[in-house]
């Protein structure tokens, strides 16, 4: 891609290639984070429309495509999906045959029929479009402003023709909660499996995260604690660090587990209760490890105690709460049983074509005779998963009982492994041939490839965006807010096609109207709220839509700056999730060691020279000092020897964040204690240990959960947000 004029000229625009591109939503050109204009190579959108399959190989397969799709189009009675917004006289358009008029009605959600009159009006006015030999024009359906939320269907007549579209009513924005009105709301952010308790097997788990809630509110009186995703992943060793790369987002990730705290546990006879003790004991010295988390150790002593567990049998109660879920679940929770099971009993899926994974699917014979084979493994997989569900559901309530006005602020990863249960169990839901990244910028200049095949629009709206809702539902059973990583998402995504670089792929645009709209939905029934990480090149109608749709999104101090001079805090929008910094950075005490400058060039991520880059991290540091200053929360004796004063400078960079006018405000929980490290660093994989990193303090010492709250560092910060 190489930079051209600001706009698309009318021949290129004319072009068949182009037109079928922009007809499915393929973007054809963009504008980069520098606005610098690209228009995108002829090979690329060919792939792109080849993943959501659409044939572009040549001038006559474009030709039919387009009319394909147009004939697809208008030859049906109504879209697939038609969205409503509570409150406003909204209208569907109908394809009707020429002089007859159609009629509708609706089906609630609850299986009633909508009472009201349906009102049908006329259409766009366009001409009439030949289909098979006839022509179609268009009538309206009026959808009344009174029609509740909820999914329901719509249901339209053409003479001896029916069908129907899913009808989503959502309300026109979420309400903040009545303490965001006129105030704020604060809260911590942390790494659940890096906050390790006495009573942890290695890794922070939902008891921890319980235990986290309650005394963050008890002590601190924080009202919410930002985590990492706990989406599901895989069922044995080795398990994949990264919690941004779930197998499923449908479910949760049951290696969070805390075996003595199901209920079963307290009725295992004292010989089987002994040998879950002595599997505890061979990980609890994880617990002191600073070094690095050991998910792999942890899982393979835990997973031998749930299976004890499992095998010790419920409660005719137990049991039959247990069968209402797998009920509830149904088909979804199958799939990710089955392809747990597969993944136990045949080793991982590796992608390669004599695999399980690729070779078979979920009505192979094969894995039918495998589910029959192990009726109790698959069933031990569902068991899991019901219990994760439960003690996260736990530390939600407990949480709310502590007090807390949100308690759990879950994450939303971008999307799923590639060769994760999703992928496999539904494959026509993804594009096939193309992953989920981010163009070049000024932190990644040869782009990003996250490896996640991106969800089909496609398939979005021809199922009612049955998967999408039905995520966001099971994250809000189970969380007061949820936190979008990358909201542009549902806007637009960078496919990158197979085989290209991450340089080489284009914006594919999703409805989303349709997909806020559900969000509002999910969030309102829950009392709960939505924020957007919105970081980034961001173009400005995305802001003022999540504005519009009353979803928060994202300040991060270091990145509040423009031309080389850090914003006053009292000037950032009063709509966003402020924090001093993100997962992606290194904590406060950090940055200022310039330990993000070190590790990028041990790790040689470095497009220029070192020198250019800590030339660059030291003007912004001096630039985040003078605004400290001028600011009035930093004293400026402190610049004479700003080393000598890292701990007062951290204090203010909090100070600052208290400065602003933003609705809800995330304290770090590693800034409170001094940590250094990152979580993460992005481009690399196994070169840095992303996503192990256990909590420690400014000198290396292991922070246990349970003194946390009760130190003087983290009650020091807490008082700031307080004030």
């Amino acid at each position: 891609m190489t930079e051209k004029t600001e706009t698309e000229s009318a021949e290129r625009l004319a072009r068949p290639l182009i037109r079928l591109a922009r007809l499915v939503g393929v973007a054809t050109s963009y504008i980069g984070m520098s606005d610098d204009y690209h228009e995108i190579d002829d090979d690329v959108l060919v792939a792109v429309l080849k993943a959501l399959g659409i044939d572009a190989s040549s001038d006559d397969a474009i030709a039919a495509s387009i009319r394909r799709i147009l004939d697809e189009r208008h030859g049906r009675l109504v879209p697939p999906t038609v969205l409503h917004v509570q409150g406003h006289d909204d209208s569907v358009l109908v394809n009707t045959d020429i002089l007859k008029v159609p009629s509708a009605s609706i089906t609630l959600e609850d299986g009633r029929p909508y009472e009201g009159a349906l009102v049908i009006g006329p259409g766009d006015g366009s001409q009439a479009y030949a289909v098979n030999g006839g022509f179609v024009a268009t009538a309206s359906v009026e959808l009344p402003a009174d029609l509740p939320l909820g999914y329901h269907t719509l249901h339209v007549r053409v003479g001896e023709r029916t069908q129907d579209a899913t009808l989503i009513s959502v309300p026109a924005k979420i309400d903040l909660l009545d303490p965001m009105k006129n105030g704020h709301l604060w809260g911590w952010m942390a790494q659940l499996y890096s906050i390790r308790s006495t009573q942890s097997w290695g890794v922070g788990d939902y008891v921890d995260l319980r235990n986290m809630l309650v005394n963050a509110k008890t002590a601190t009186g924080a009202d919410f604690m930002l985590i990492n995703p706990v989406h599901a992943a895989e069922p044995v060793a080795p398990l994949t660090p990264s919690p941004y790369l779930p197998v499923s987002r449908r479910f949760v990730n049951f290696t969070y587990i805390r075996p003595e705290a199901i209920e079963e546990y307290a009725l295992l006879d004292p010989d089987t209760a002994h040998e879950i003790k002595d599997l505890h004991a061979q990980v609890e010295p994880l617990n002191g490890d600073a070094q690095i988390i050991d998910r792999d150790s942890m899982w393979r002593m835990k997973m031998r105690a749930l299976w004890t567990i499992f095998k010790a049998g419920r409660s005719q109660a137990r049991q039959a709460a247990f069968d209402d879920y797998k009920r509830e679940c149904g088909e979804e929770l199958e799939a990710y049983a089955t392809w747990c099971l597969c993944y136990d009993k045949w080793g991982a899926p590796d992608g390669r074509p004599g695999n399980w994974q690729q070779a078979l699917d979920k009505n192979s014979p094969q894995i039918i005779a495998l589910r029959n084979q192990y009726p109790d493994t698959l069933d031990f997989y569902r068991w899991l998963e019901w219990i994760a569900s439960q003690q996260l559901t736990d530390a939600q309530h407990a949480a709310r009982n502590a007090g807390m006005r949100i308690g759990i602020m879950s994450d939303m990863a971008v999307g799923v492994h590639p060769l994760g249960s999703e992928v496999w169990w539904n494959p026509e839901r993804f594009a096939r041939g193309a992953t989920v990244g981010a163009p070049p910028d000024m932190f990644n200049q040869q782009g990003q490839d996250w490896s996640q095949p991106p969800l089909s629009p496609i398939a979005l709206r021809d199922t009612g965006y049955r998967a999408y809702r039905d995520m966001v539902h099971g994250m809000f059973a189970q969380a007061g807010a949820v936190r979008i990583d990358h909201i542009l998402g549902l806007f637009r995504l960078w496919w990158i096609p197979r085989g290209k670089s991450a340089k080489e792929g284009t914006y594919v645009h999703y409805d989303s109207d349709v997909m806020l709209g559900i969000l509002a939905l999910e969030a309102s029934r829950a009392g709960g709220v939505v924020v957007g990480e919105d970081l980034g090149v961001v173009p400005p109608y995305v802001s003022k839509s999540l504005s519009a749709h009353g979803i928060l999104g994202c300040a991060v101090e270091w990145f509040e700056q423009f031309e080389g001079r850090f914003r006053a805090p009292s000037d950032w929008r009063p709509y966003a999730l402020a924090s001093v910094n993100t997962h992606d950075l290194p904590p406060a005490a950090g940055y200022f060691e310039f330990e993000h400058v070190k590790l990028r060039e041990r790790l040689g991520l470095l497009s220029g020279s070192a020198e250019e880059f800590e030339r660059g991290a030291r003007n912004e540091q001096k630039a985040m000092l003078a605004m400290l200053v001028d600011q009035g929360y930093l004293d400026a004796s402190v610049l004479d020897d700003a080393a000598g004063h890292e701990h007062e400078i951290v204090i203010a960079l909090y100070r600052a964040l208290k400065g602003s006018p933003c609705k809800l405000l995330a304290a770090s929980i590693t800034d409170a204690v001094g940590e250094k490290r990152a979580q993460n660093q992005p481009g690399t994989n196994n070169e840095y240990p992303n996503w192990r990193i256990p909590l420690a303090d400014a000198h290396g010492n292991v922070v246990p959960l349970d003194d946390l709250f009760a130190r003087d560092d983290v009650r020091e910060l807490a008082a700031i947000m307080n004030g």
